[in-house]
């Protein structure tokens, strides 16, 4: 059940990337610099039906964690990537090639290796609180560090770098959902006495702002693979070192599953790699004149 509600939390983050795309494609454009930009996305009624499939997605996501262990059901949203391909096609009329198409095959061979021989068990809800902020700390240093990447590139360049801070940061929302459920369980008094959701809300909505300016530069595909990269990787190393999740035994189990979540990864770069490959070809991913800049 934790997978199944894993997978279709990935579908609604699909629809909602191509959505809020089509709707920030119809702006001039989206910057950090200028919040009023992003404000102007209020206005797009696509990015409004694109924000609601995001949230449902996010309900669904938490129910899976709570059923669910952190490294296995972070690497299923990996197939955002895959359900990103035909609606990227449908909604913005991008361009689906045979490279494409077998990068999503490869995803889902990886991830069904990772599933069937991975099957984390052990575990806790949460961690002392000094093993957060080492956490915080080393993931808030690698934002910043990669954060003037986006500007001394081209679009697909910023897409990259904005949905790989963007999945850093969903990653780590995403690990503080665990204590935070646990909590709620509890009690909504109980709830707001501890800062797990509250770091948990503050790293959701810089995701989202930054997911917002990535997704608002036209480049769906680097976009939305590096987000799916970068989130599960924070998942795992969270779920292993904070929350003292284990894959399953005898060892070989192990290096099956590593080299799944492998192939899963590789295939969503293989899809960006494909869409930058078309577009320095001279082939449009989206009509030019939709062309949003950032």
């Amino acid at each position: 059940m934790a997978s199944l509600l894993a997978l279709f939390a990935a579908f609604l983050f699909a629809v909602a990337a191509a959505l809020q795309q089509k709707g920030a494609l119809n702006l001039p454009s989206l910057s950090l610099r200028h919040p009023s930009s992003l404000a102007r996305l209020v206005g797009q009624t696509m990015w409004l039906a694109g924000t609601v499939a995001l949230f449902t997605g996010y309900a669904f996501q938490a129910a899976a964690l709570d059923r669910g262990r952190l490294a296995i059901i972070q690497p299923l949203l990996v197939t955002t990537v895959v359900f990103a391909l035909p609606l990227g096609y449908f909604l913005t009329q991008q361009h689906v090639g045979r490279r494409e198409v077998v990068g999503a095959a490869v995803i889902v061979l990886g991830l069904a290796l990772f599933a069937i021989f991975g099957d984390p068990a052990g575990g806790r809800e949460n961690a002392p609180g000094y093993q957060w902020a080492i956490a915080i700390a080393v993931l808030g240093i690698v934002c910043v560090v990669l954060l003037p990447f986006a500007g001394r590139g081209g679009l697909t360049m910023r897409a990259a770098v904005y949905g790989t801070i963007a999945g850093i940061l969903f990653g780590l929302s995403a690990s503080l959902t665990k204590p935070a459920l646990d909590y709620l369980h509890a009690g909504l008094g109980e709830l707001f006495t501890h800062w797990e959701p509250y770091a948990l809300a503050i790293a959701g909505v810089l995701g989202f702002v930054l997911q917002q300016v990535s997704l608002g530069t036209g480049r769906l595909a680097p976009s939305v693979a590096t987000v799916s990269v970068a989130n599960p990787i924070v998942g795992i190393v969270l779920g292993t070192l904070l929350l003292q999740e284990r894959l399953s035994r005898p060892a070989w189990h192990v290096v099956v599953a590593c080299i799944g979540l492998g192939l899963a990864l590789m295939g969503a770069v293989v899809i960006s790699i494909a869409r930058e490959a078309r577009r320095d070809s001279g082939t449009p991913l989206v009509p030019e004149a939709e062309a949003a800049t950032v």
